[in-house]
């Protein structure tokens, strides 16, 4: 099974690109963040013209939203709320062969690192605790699970373009890796990405839109992440960043990023 993840940064801004990379890549399951799109109007017949029957949406106007879209059945649908707020974050479903997939959208964390004087920044670290109690309460090493999404942190040293320069920057600072990684080893997952490619090699599946020439120079995050239990580890034969899609005319920032389950 080929499962993808992708923050689309609006999925009817997107439609096109999605129709590309779903022909190309054919993946059985797509998880989208930042669909920003409530659930009624979500382009629900375009998706099953291309064959994904199955839908789970979970979304609101102009702001979040998830989506998990199979070309396989699921069942056992269900969303969370988080922080106390109903603000479309996660999603989830059970896949055949028991497989437990988790699509989620942790909060960005507005400009300054500092949660005194940020409130989003605050959310986004109470989220990230958060993801850790749940990790905790249902912890996951003797089920066949799968967690997928834009996490907005990028964790490790080289999963920046400069470390020492974006250490104060939203999204890779010491607070931030702290709390995304509690969140891995309290939910017994593993990050399937580093699986593939060693945490000594630079990773990105994010390339800002406020610096026009970050694609050119690689400057790059990974703020995608795909996790997964142990029993599927030895399942997984396929990884890659599909970075072209954001060379296409008028790209999400981020890129899908594909896995290959069984």
């Amino acid at each position: 099974m080929r499962l993808a993840t992708w923050n689309v940064n609006s999925v009817r801004q997107r439609l096109e690109h999605l129709a590309r990379f779903c022909t190309a890549a054919a993946p059985d399951v797509l998880c989208l963040q930042e669909t920003k799109v409530r659930n009624a109007d979500f382009p629900a017949r375009e998706f099953r013209d291309l064959g994904y029957v199955h839908q789970l949406v979970h979304g609101q106007k102009g702001y979040n939203g998830v989506a998990i879209l199979s070309r396989v059945p699921f069942e056992e649908e269900g969303t969370e709320t988080w922080c106390g707020r109903d603000d479309r974050r996660h999603a989830s479903v059970r896949l055949p062969g028991g497989i437990e997939l988790h699509n989620f959208y942790v909060p960005s964390g507005g400009p300054v690192p500092d949660p005194e004087r940020n409130e989003k920044f605050a959310h986004k670290l109470q989220f990230l605790t958060e993801m850790a109690g749940w990790g905790r309460r249902g912890r996951t090493a003797g089920r066949p699970l799968v967690l997928v999404g834009d996490l907005n942190v990028a964790p490790l040293e080289t999963d920046v373009w400069n470390h020492k320069k974006l250490l104060r920057s939203v999204g890779h600072t010491p607070v931030e890796s702290e709390h995304l990684q509690r969140a891995l080893q309290d939910s017994g997952l593993i990050d399937a990405a580093r699986h593939f490619v060693p945490p000594g090699e630079h990773l990105y599946t994010w390339w800002g839109y406020r610096f026009p020439q970050s694609l050119e120079k690689n400057y790059g995050w990974r703020l995608d992440h795909i996790w997964v239990s142990a029993p599927l580890l030895p399942a997984l034969h396929g990884f890659r960043v599909v970075k072209e899609t954001r060379s296409w005319d008028r790209p999400s920032d981020h890129v899908p990023v594909v896995i290959e389950v069984g």
